[in-house]
Parts: structure tokens; C-alpha cells; sequence
């Protein structure tokens, strides 16, 4: 059985500039998944660089609000609303609100570093 504490998972800070903590990925963990998830978090006043992946991708929002960003389309999101992405669209997520923006990240197939190109 796999069981992981967010806590206990390493904080990096993204190429796009998010504070990023890898939750699941099949190329770090013994799972036999396609796809990746990570937590990440924007804190408040701030946005992440444009970039766009070669994978589709998925936000789900925990908490937090902010305006999220798709090929120059604006939507502002909150805790509770799910974003698609998809593959080879530049995108960007600014926190709006006072407090952290936090969400998870889900990327199918699984992020690789050289599927992201960051653009700002």
C-alpha cells in the first residue's frame, strides 16, 4: 500500500516560479499510472511565468481564488473549480485573493521537465 503526507514531500519551486510538492508520478514511485499529481501553491499578489507542456493537464483548486489564464482566455476560479488544459496551450494562473491559492496539478501523460517550456 502507498500512502504519501503531503508534508513529507520535498517543496521545490517550479520553472514556472509555483512552490511545488511532487505528490505521485510513475517515474518516481512504484505505481503503474500514466499520469502525475502535484500540490502547488501561488502566494497571494503573484502569478506563475507563461508556459505551456506537451501533456494535458488538470488544476483542481483547494483553496484560495485568483484568474486563470488559456491561450489569452481569462476565467476566475476558486476553491471547488476544476481546470482543463490542454496540451500545447500557454497558460498562467494569478492568486488574487489575500490568502495562499492552493491546487493540485494532474499532467497526462506524467510531467517531464523537457515536455515544459516556460515562455515569460
Amino acid at each position: 500500500m502507498l500512502v504519501k503526507d503531503l508534508k513529507k514531500c520535498p517543496e521545490i519551486k517550479g520553472g514556472d516560479g509555483s512552490i511545488i510538492r511532487e505528490l505521485l508520478s510513475p517515474l518516481k514511485d512504484d505505481v503503474e499510472i500514466s499520469f502525475s499529481i502535484a500540490h502547488a501553491k501561488v502566494m497571494a499578489g503573484e502569478e506563475t511565468l507563461p508556459h505551456r507542456l506537451s501533456s494535458s493537464e488538470i488544476y483542481y483548486i483547494l483553496d484560495g481564488q485568483g484568474e486563470m489564464y488559456i491561450d489569452g482566455e481569462k476565467k476566475i476560479v476558486e476553491k471547488g473549480c476544476l481546470i482543463y488544459i490542454p496540451p500545447n496551450s500557454v497558460q498562467k494562473i494569478k492568486n488574487t485573493g489575500k490568502g495562499e491559492l492552493s491546487f493540485l496539478c494532474i499532467v497526462e501523460p506524467a510531467w517531464r521537465k523537457e515536455n515544459e517550456e516556460i515562455l515569460g
